[in-house]
């Protein structure tokens, strides 16, 4: 097999709005990169401030894409030789991070702000990058001769000699102390340097002593133009050894460690000639059997699970039998003759095995218990956990017999946004003696849409410029095209398609920001029945469409509800940011559950559990015939943002290929406190048309741990929840529901093609995209009521404290009050700074009584559910159009129930942002309470030093200023407070 190179491209695309420095309002741009001791420059570009060089540099990448490594310099400059300057030359850079590089066809063009080099530098404008990388074939070695090497070594490219320099990597694997003696070493003489070609990529030395600094821009230049000379290297010291982490966290320590008995069946040899047999295996009072085959290899693996009741059932066999007859069949008796030998072992001598052990080995066993020879069997049996590596793919004696009970990982496809803007249509094929309307049909799988009617009149083309939005996933193959067909409305007729074409979205444009791509024109073909003819046409055409046609990359897709959002990163990965966290879920088990089928006359459940977060999804095993299912699995995700939601979910398992919702939790990472280990029970209830049901509870353990320093994670609450796309051209907030269903349609529909799949009604009922949505309900209006009522009943207590203080029911109090009265009276300043300390210190005091209970559940009592009545639940089930009384009944009911669910939508929005206020004090988010904490204390001492006026002045100037001074983003305060949390997860 061939060896593969892989590179980085970057292309340095062009330059927008740079600072002149040649004295006469311009500038001559060149750009220098590197990356990883590579360097690379463009050409100059004479007398241009907004400079196109569309050229691409190649630089060699040792190691994985994701690998720690320096990040990626761009670097701008002037050149002094094609213009006089007297300034620096430099114009700006750019620092990118090497581990968001992109493979090459999810590549895009990014706009990024130079930034200064130093606090003195003067820097403005931006630059359009576009990185990826790619593999290719690994170049020929070079030859051994000596005097051919140095005759080639002018004529390789740049790469070869960066190949060249970075093949000379230091010794491995040395301790710390020897590193630093050979840092210490001088550097061994090489060979005098030959010419290398043009471009050639510098060697920096990677030592971790400090280096001699590199040289300027205008020594850079200075080399290119002039012939090179490479440079002298020297000797390599080796890295430094990383010390290991202190302690490393075990894979399951949140849950309870499960011990099971663990069989491995690997082949038999000597076995009955002609005989398809299979392997019985017989432990704990259970029974579970091997595929039949004829070459005796079966290499499969059982765990029986080591309880209480299985023991004392049997406690110490462990019996394995061969026979050749079908699995199904009824074989007791030893001397039958399909019997063809076994193996009896003694639990209580089994070893035990924990990982990071090695796997144990299997041995050879005669096969005993037969009259004749009937040959040897290779087994393997030891005790374990949950965590051996085995278990995953074991089959486990509490499953149920149906395929797909496993546990398993699964990840959601990458979504996108297409674009599609509609402009124009030409040389239609219509009459052109009427006037008609025309509008385009867009179909992308089961996602239609249509323009509006745009008239044609006296033969003018028909306009649009209307924009159609449709979600897709990755990847793109030659399958998944977008139809778009032009259609003919005349009066009360049916639409005539005029022409269609269609687009492999694998062709479309990816673009990350709201940059303007290259239109198009389509060339539309007639339907064979339905388009007239027309003389001096092309045949086989149908006309023209003007379309401009992109993935967006810088949105979220949205496929949850929007209080319960997992995940808020754009679709494009160069606009990941890095986590700040991570979040450990240990699913435990269920108590109690309730059944909910019935076989043979006998009520029973097969539950397994699922967890949700960001495009991750964790599926327990199926435990049968339990209502105390135990599971004990452990899941990790990583956090990218804390105000998102964590999803977990309870099913029931069927033969019929079916799952039954059992209940629902939900968990928002902001309000666990760091690495804090929060274990409980939460119930599970569903709300049906009879009423609320209590299905079980479900035992959960969940750890939020930063990843990165304190300062890092309380920064991310100051900035934008969702993407800057979401603000700079947001979606019409009617076609967002839309977006929703079909982007969670999508994911069911990928999800259910894995091997084993996850239900399409599992995921669309865990992204809440299950059945019709409701509408008006009396029991969510109430209880939105009433979450507004103790949000704001702080307004009530203040009330009473002051007609308190006017009753002189407490004496002292009052003559407190007229004293703090007085001082404020003289002392005006002191208003402001009394009301920030006295607010910061009954926080600090409340703290005492933050949450020190497990985390938050849904509450009947919030949703209002405990005594709601049959025919509001009637109501609030019944499907729209209503379905009850008469047709007049109907139409009133149903304006009733839209302006009603109108009014819903709009409390809740009420009450959330009422809730996050009192976030602020309640200690529900940790983090966010503290900095408000210090914002206090902060705001006290600054309104006691700067005088209120200036105060006053320079708030009513902030809030007056001039448009051209104002972000289009959001502020950092109203980011922190759309970050706080409100009750909208717990409301059912």
């Amino acid at each position: 097999m061939a060896s593969v190179a892989r590179k980085l491209v970057v292309e340095v695309v062009e330059a927008h709005d740079l600072l002149p420095k040649d004295g006469t309002g311009s500038s001559s741009a060149y750009v220098v990169v590197d990356f990883d001791g590579q360097r690379r420059k463009t050409q100059t570009v004479l007398r241009d401030l907004n400079p196109a060089w569309n050229e691409a540099m190649e630089f060699l990448l040792t190691g994985p894409v994701d690998y720690d490594r320096e990040p990626i310099e761009v670097e701008v400059y002037h050149d002094r030789r094609a213009g006089p300057s007297r300034r620096n030359n430099f114009l700006g850079r750019v620092r990118i991070d090497s581990k968001k590089v992109v493979r090459k066809g999810e590549e895009a063009v990014v706009s990024f702000p130079l930034e200064k080099k130093s606090f003195f530098s003067w820097v403005r404008g931006e630059i359009d990058l576009k990185m990826y990388y790619v593999d290719e074939p690994a170049p020929p070695a070079p030859p051994e001769n000596p005097a051919e090497t140095g005759a080639n070594e002018a004529e390789e490219p740049p790469v070869a000699d960066a190949e060249k320099v970075l093949d000379e990597k230091p010794e491995p694997e040395k301790s710390p102390e020897a590193a630093a003696a050979d840092a210490e070493k001088p550097a061994e003489p090489v060979p005098p340097p030959k010419p290398a070609a043009e471009n050639v990529s510098e060697t920096v030395e990677a030592n971790p002593t400090p280096q001699p600094a590199k040289p300027s821009a205008e020594e850079f230049a200075e080399k290119e133009a002039a012939p090179k000379v490479a440079p002298r290297l020297k000797q390599m010291a080796p890295p430094l050894v990383r010390s290991p982490e202190v302690a490393e966290r075990s894979k399951y320590d949140l849950v309870d460690k499960m011990q099971y008995l663990f069989v491995r069946v690997v082949r038999g040899r000597a076995l009955s000639s002609g005989a398809k047999p299979h392997v019985r295996v017989a432990a704990y009072g259970r029974q579970v059997s091997t595929r039949m085959s004829a070459f005796f290899e079966w290499n499969q693996t059982f765990a029986f699970m080591r309880d209480a009741s299985a023991a004392a059932a049997d406690p110490s066999s462990l019996e394995i039998t061969v026979w050749d007859l079908p699995p199904e069949s009824d074989a007791n008796d030893e001397e039958d003759e399909h019997f063809l030998g076994g193996v009896r072992f003694d639990v209580s001598e089994v070893p035990l095995r924990d990982p990071p052990d090695s796997p144990l080995a299997p041995q050879w066993y005669r096969l005993e218990g037969c009259s004749r020879r009937s040959g040897d069997l290779m087994v393997a049996t030891w005790i374990g956990t949950q965590a051996d590596e085995s278990f995953p793919d074991a089959w486990k004696a509490d499953a149920p017999a149906h395929v797909g009970s496993c546990s398993k990982v699964y990840h959601s496809p990458k979504l996108w946004y297409l674009r599609a803007t509609v402009i124009e249509a030409h040389d239609a094929l219509a009459p052109s003696n009427m006037d008609y309307a025309v509008a385009v049909k867009a179909a992308l799988g089961f996602q239609v849409l249509k323009t509006r009617n745009a008239v044609s009149r006296n033969g003018a083309p028909p306009t649009w410029n209307q924009d159609l939005l449709f979600v897709t996933a990755e990847p793109f193959g030659d399958e998944h095209k977008l139809v778009l067909s032009l259609e003919l409305r005349h009066e009360k007729k049916d639409a005539i398609a005029l022409g269609s074409a269609s687009i492999p979205l694998s062709s479309v444009e990816r673009r990350v920001d709201d940059r303007k791509v290259a239109s198009r024109w389509l060339h539309l073909l007639p339907e064979a029945d339905e388009a007239p003819a027309k003389k001096g046409r092309e045949p086989g055409v149908g006309g023209r469409l003007h379309v401009r046609l992109c993935l967006d990359g810088g949105y979220h897709v949205f496929e949850e509800a929007q209080h319960c959002q997992s995940d808020f990163r754009p679709s494009a990965r160069q606009l990941w940011q890095p986590s700040v966290g991570v979040i450990e879920l240990g699913i435990i088990g269920c108590r109690g559950l309730l059944p909910v089928r019935t076989v043979a006359g006998k009520g029973t459940t097969d539950p397994y559990a699922v967890a949700k977060f960001g495009p991750k999804w964790a599926r327990t095993r199926t435990v049968a015939d339990s209502f105390d299912p135990a599971w004990n699995e452990q899941y990790t995700w990583l956090v990218y943002e804390p105000s998102t939601v964590l999803t977990i979910a309870v099913f029931d398992e069927s033969e019929d290929a079916t799952s039954r919702p059992m209940g629902k939790v939900r968990i928002r990472i902001s309000t666990l406190e760091t690495d804090r280990i929060y274990r409980g029970s939460y119930p599970l209830l569903q709300l049906l048309p009879s009423g609320v049901k209590r299905m079980g509870e479900i035992e959960l353990a969940v750890r939020f741990s930063r990843s990165g320093s304190t300062l890092d994670l309380l920064h991310v609450y100051f900035k934008p929840i969702l993407p800057a796309m979401h603000h700079l051209r947001p979606i019409p907030a009617e076609q967002r529901e839309f977006l929703r269903l079909a982007a969670a349609r999508i994911v069911a529909t990928r999800l259910g093609r894995s091997e084993p799949s996850l239900r399409r009604e599992v995921a669309l009922w865990m992204l809440d995209a299950a059945g019709d949505p409701r509408g008006y309900s009396m029991r969510r209006v109430r209880a939105n009521r009433y979450r507004i009522m103790a949000a704001l009943s702080w307004v009530s207590d203040v009330v009473k404290w002051a007609e308190d203080m006017r009753a002189w029911r407490n004496p002292t109090a009052t003559v407190l009050a007229h004293g703090v009265l007085v001082l404020l009276v003289w002392y005006p300043e002191l208003a402001a700074p009394t009301l920030m300390g006295h607010v910061a210190v009954v926080v600090v005091w409340r703290r005492r009584r933050r949450l020190r209970e497990p985390m938050p559940h849904p509450c009947l009592r919030a949703s209002q559910a405990e005594m709601v009545e049959r025919e509001e639940l009637d109501e609030e089930f019944d499907p729209v159009p209503s379905l009850r009384g008469s047709d007049v009944v109907r139409a009133r009911y149903n304006r009733m129930r839209a302006v009603a669910a109108w009014f819903q939508a709009m409390l809740g929005d009420v009450a959330a942002q009422a809730e996050r206020v009192q976030a602020l004090v309640t200690w529900r988010d940790p983090r966010a309470t503290g900095m408000f904490v210090a914002l206090c204390f902060v705001v006290a001492v600054t309104l006691y030093v700067v005088p209120a006026r200036m105060t006053a002045v320079a708030a009513g100037f902030y809030y007056l200023r001039h448009p051209m001074f104002r972000d289009r983003l959001p502020s950092a305060a109203v980011n922190f407070f759309r970050r706080l949390p409100s009750l909208g997860e717990r409301i059912l």
